[in-house]
């Protein structure tokens, strides 16, 4: 019971949270940064304890395909908000609410076979930490590339919807994006690292696709940032490119856990 109250709760919040950016948007409601980080707040501090009711427990930390779902969107939700206290940048709670609601939504309606990691094995803990938290920071960077893609477009074509004209300028969108996807690149590699260091089992069966689709993508990151040193890459190009890494990650990440999880369970 408590975890549907917990989830209900989160719902509920990242639900009003969606209504207030949207009446703000449409200019319906006076723009109010305080009130609108103080509703995610909450939201989010709901939405951490339906994690730890989900992923803790007397086995260890279950990070299974749905719950790990709802642990992911917690941390993007969380960057959203840091984000959004040092940037005008409140618009992408719009697309970063309802991903937390449908990661929160399917793991209240489905289930997968329970993936316990022991809580006492620190280097393999360490490894997942540090990619859950690359993977939230590019799935962040992802709905980033989206909107900058969308802004671009729009701009050349002299058509601005209302969600477009409450971003920030464009230069400031791509140094934001850029800013996430240097970050992720920092964080991914410690994680491979970590992952050749600690993970027994890296290039076996069950981790080899996983680990082949991380290097794809950290390459594929890597990529932009030397072309945006180099070349001067920006704008559509990075867009496609960050998306195209994020989808790498997706496929190794939740791909991984989706074969063995669903299909051979």
């Amino acid at each position: 019971m408590s975890t549907l109250i917990l989830a209900v709760t989160t719902l509920l919040l990242y639900s009003l949270g969606i209504i207030q950016q949207t009446l703000v948007v449409k200019g319906r409601l006076k723009p109010g940064r305080q009130a609108g980080l103080v509703v995610g707040l909450l939201g989010l501090l709901a939405h951490g304890a339906l994690v730890a009711d989900l992923i803790w427990t007397p086995q260890g930390i279950n990070l299974s395909l749905f719950e790990s779902g709802v642990l992911v969107s917690a941390l993007i939700v969380a960057l959203g908000l840091v984000l959004s206290l040092t940037r005008p940048v409140e618009t992408l709670l719009l697309a970063i609410y309802p991903i937390a609601l449908a990661t929160i939504l399917a793991a209240l309606t489905f289930s997968a076979r329970p993936q316990i990691v022991d809580q006492s094995a620190y280097g393999v803990l360490t490894h997942i930490v540090l990619a859950i938290a690359a993977y939230s920071l590019f799935a962040l960077a992802a709905i980033q590339a989206l909107m900058l893609y969308t802004q671009n477009r729009q701009l050349k074509a002299h058509q601005q919807n209302a969600l477009i004209r409450s971003l920030p300028p464009l230069q400031t969108m791509e140094s934001m994006l850029f800013a996430l996807v240097r970050a992720g690149v920092i964080l991914l590699t410690l994680a491979i690292v970590s992952g050749t260091l600690f993970m027994d089992d890296l290039l076996g069966q069950q981790l080899a696709h996983k680990t082949l689709f991380s290097l794809l993508a950290w390459l594929v990151f890597t990529g932009l940032l030397i072309g945006h040193q180099l070349f001067g890459w920006r704008g559509a190009i990075a867009s496609r490119w960050t998306l195209l890494g994020c989808g790498f990650l997706t496929l190794g990440y939740y791909g991984s856990k989706l074969a063995l999880q669903l299909i051979g369970n």
